[in-house]
């Protein structure tokens, strides 16, 4: 920290100037989070940034809108609305919040209710598939849950609802489905997962439930596919968390998770406190936090509506198929991504023994792209893609630009020696070292013998 003052303007010409080192936002197609709204909308943004959301008693409209947003995802996500049934929800920051408050929330349910039994409540644990996000391995982590994954095998990248059904136990306090995978965009079949659990659930007598990690998929299901049932309408599925900064289409830092039910929300996870000027209920790990996104949230869903996301889900959908359809002229690549899904597009060389993903992924940087390569989870680890999320902002000609600066890659790839395994580098390096180690002996002995012939020739002339 600097002992002395500066100048305003020096302080924001100089966090600029090294701003622009940064990656454009833009062309960071590795990312599924919105980088562009309208200005109308960055206005009141910035209008309510000084805003303290959790202040409720003094910014009693900004509450207000909150629960709006609520009841028009709980409906979005068909919450069943009888007189006896309520969805309640709750604003987060991201998904990875609203994971951790659904899964808390299952976790007292299941520990309520082996206790009421008299059963051991000690081993709680969760069935996923191993494509699941981090944070569902943080939940696990932070609040001692055993994590059960159902492993992957290549040509199938999402959860097998059949294995994950086997693998739930009567410690399980939920199977997580997950609606669009971050690996590579697709829709698990939460449906099957829902039959298969009922069955299961009446041959136990268990009561095992579904939460949806719909993190990516949830914006885009209703308006793409609104036949799907993946929702409320199986009646397994107890919660539902949606990312609003990812095609919720506001920037980062939103989250929700909707729970079907007053009921399938404890009591004993709600707080209430006072000291804000009012009684306030709240169920959230973070506390203070702003009011801008929850406000972005609600421009988006008055000023879209239903007509607006879905022509905006279209579009990006139709985009990504010409992404696929360049790459797929290139003859190079294999789509590992699913035409219904998220709108991205994954990829991998049907030829890797010259150069990998990570190459091509380093070289298209310099183009100003940036798309990730990464291998798959367990036990499809030797697979390698590279993604290209499709967001708002991402348009068809950018899409034409990406596969012409692949196709340049490539090129320039070709040119390039063949890259060498780190396998083969080991035995090259041993070779290396083992006609080294002859070199130096054959040097020994021709010096040896030199020598030898040099002391004969002077004893013949003696």
């Amino acid at each position: 920290m600097p002992e002395e003052s500066i100048p305003k303007e020096a302080a924001y010409q100089i966090i600029n100037d090294e701003l622009m080192l940064d990656g454009n936002p833009r062309l960071n197609l590795a990312s599924f989070v919105t980088t562009w709204m309208e200005p109308e909308c960055d206005k009141l943004i910035q209008a309510s940034v000084n805003k303290n959301y959790v202040d409720m008693d003094e910014y009693p409209v900004t509450t207000e809108l909150q629960n709006r947003c609520v009841n028009m995802i709980a409906h979005l996500f068909n919450a069943p609305l009888g007189e006896d049934e309520t969805a309640v929800g709750v604003g987060t920051v991201g998904s990875s919040e609203a994971i951790m408050l659904a899964g808390l929330a299952f976790k007292r349910q299941w520990q309520n209710k082996m206790k009421a039994a008299g059963k051991p409540c000690d081993k709680p644990n969760i069935v996923t598939g191993a494509n699941v996000q981090v944070c569902w391995e943080k939940f696990a982590r932070y609040f001692e849950v055993e994590l059960k994954e159902v492993k992957l095998r290549e040509g199938y990248y999402v959860m097998d609802p059949e294995k994950a059904v086997e693998m739930v136990d009567e410690n399980t306090i939920c199977v997580a489905a997950i609606l669009g995978s971050t690996l590579n965009g697709e829709f698990e079949d939460v449906k099957m997962l829902n039959d298969l659990l009922v069955k299961k659930n009446a041959e136990t007598g268990w009561d095992t439930p579904i939460h949806v990690d719909a993190a990516s998929g949830g914006f885009i299901a209703p308006f793409l596919y609104p036949d799907l049932e993946w929702d409320f309408r199986l009646p397994l599925v107890k919660s539902i968390n949606v990312s609003g900064h990812k095609y919720g289409l506001v920037y980062a830092g939103i989250g929700w998770c909707i729970w079907r039910t007053k009921q399938d929300l404890p009591e004993e996870l709600i707080f209430h406190i006072n000291y804000l000027g009012a009684d306030q209920p709240t169920f959230t790990l973070n506390f203070s936090k702003g009011s801008s996104q929850v406000i972005a949230q609600y421009y988006q869903l008055i000023r879209l509506g239903y007509e607006g996301y879905k022509n905006i889900m279209e579009n990006c959908q139709e985009n990504a198929m010409v992404l696929k359809q360049g790459l797929e002229k290139t003859g190079r690549f294999n789509i590992v991504s699913k035409d219904n899904g998220v709108p991205l597009v994954a990829f991998s060389l049907k030829d890797s023994s010259r150069h990998n993903e990570f190459e091509i992924s380093d070289f298209l940087r310099r183009f100003g792209w940036i798309v990730p390569a990464y291998t798959m989870p367990p036990d499809a680890q030797h697979v390698t893609v590279l993604r290209v999320v499709i967001r708002e902002d991402f348009s068809r000609t950018l899409a034409e630009r990406l596969v012409l600066d692949i196709e340049k890659v490539l090129h320039e790839l070709d040119a390039l020696p063949a890259r060498v395994p780190s396998g083969d580098l080991a035995a090259l390096a041993a070779a290396d070292a083992e006609e080294t180690q002859k070199a130096r002996q054959r040097e020994v002995i021709s010096l040896w013998k030199r020598a030898v012939l040099a002391k004969k020739k002077t004893n013949g002339v003696c």
